[in-house]
């Protein structure tokens, strides 16, 4: 069980994943479900665990379902519950318990993938803005007295500077509140809907970040469509599957259309190629898992692809982002200080 639950409020993928990969060890060891939960309760020595594996055993003790005892808790996500309630049907919840786990490892890779991606360059701007404001600040004014005792004054760019380090000395409160209420209102606009679209959209514009997007999406759908497919899903009840946990408009376009194709008759590794979903050689290897009937381990195979390149890309980006942002730095403190030095130098030479 993962180390940290919340009642009513849907683990992440990361419990999820440990859930799962739990469950799919008990069962395949030929442990009923039920005797599994209670093998999991006696184990477990948290509180809230004890409490949701409780709550899981004496509802699957009425109901003798453990889909309707996971979506009691409210703590699982509707994609995972679905997938549990299609392998209780047909017979195959181990199979589908390990698959859930490796689906939501690769989930929870993938989104830290997209914060690492996000949350580094923040930070390294973050630190560039509070060097700055400190040299505004703290040291043009140093300079400025030498200048005063030299019997002159900053002028141009340097008194430029220096006025705005004393705007920002002089409204620091004011700022700092500001600073906070944009920060919060970004985290909260980026936890809506509309605010993740705008996000989204916004990635989209810039050629490194749409690559990313893209690639998620599709590790997501091929990740996706391998639970389905080994589960006895059809692709049609796959690609339905998938629709609903899509979180990308952009892809969610391809997706409909391959839905349209398939459901018009046409091979779903084709309709994937036609629809935009796969290109290039993931395209060819869907087409090769089609002819061989192996098109459940090939989306496999197809997402580990994914996930390697998503990897290779985010730490090929933040290779070049941080000298970028250190040369940029480098560059404006540079400038801040010639604009004090070369004056300074030169008033020095003619005394």
């Amino acid at each position: 069980m993962s180390k940290e639950h919340r009642t009513g409020k849907p683990f992440s993928n990361a419990e999820t994943a440990a859930f799962c990969g739990q469950m799919a060890l008990i069962l395949e060891s030929g442990i009923s479900s039920l005797e599994g939960i209670t093998i999991m309760l006696e184990e477990s020595e948290k509180k809230d665990e004890v409490e949701i594996l409780q709550g899981i055993l004496d509802n699957m003790k009425e109901t003798n379902s453990l889909s309707e005892a996971l979506i009691s808790t409210g703590a699982f996500q509707a994609y995972m519950l679905n997938m549990v309630s299609i392998g209780e049907e047909t017979g195959k919840l181990d199979n589908v318990m390990n698959a859930l786990s490796v689906h939501y490892e690769r989930e929870d890779f993938l989104n830290k993938s997209i914060k690492n991606t996000i949350a580094y360059p923040l930070v390294m701007a973050g630190m560039m803005v509070v060097v700055i404001i400190v040299l505004l600040v703290k040291v043009m004014p140093i300079f400025n007295q030498v200048f005063l005792q030299l019997g002159t004054e900053m002028a141009g760019l340097s008194k430029a500077l220096m006025n705005l380090g004393h705007v920002i000395n002089n409204y620091a409160i004011g700022l700092i509140i500001l600073l906070v209420l944009l920060i919060a209102c970004c985290i909260l606009a980026f936890k809506t809907p509309k605010g993740k679209k705008i996000a989204r959209n916004a990635g989209y514009k810039i050629r490194v970040a749409r690559h990313i997007f893209e690639n998620t999406a599709a590790c997501r759908f091929a990740g996706g469509m391998a639970l389905t497919l080994s589960s006895g899903l059809s692709s049609e009840r796959g690609l339905e599957l998938i629709s609903a946990l899509n979180e990308d408009p952009h892809f969610d376009k391809k997706i409909e259309s391959c839905r349209k194709q398939v459901a018009g008759g046409e091979d779903l590794s084709k309709a994937l190629s036609s629809s935009g979903i796969f290109t290039g050689m993931y395209s060819r290897m869907a087409s090769i898992g089609q002819k061989t009937g192996a098109m459940d381990s090939t989306m496999e195979k197809i997402a580990d692809l994914y996930q390697g390149e998503i990897d290779d890309r985010t730490n090929n980006f933040l290779s070049v982002l941080e000298p970028t942002l250190v040369i940029a730095l480098s560059v404006i403190v540079g400038i801040i200080l010639l604009s004090v030095m070369l004056p300074l130098m030169g008033i020095m030479s003619s005394l």
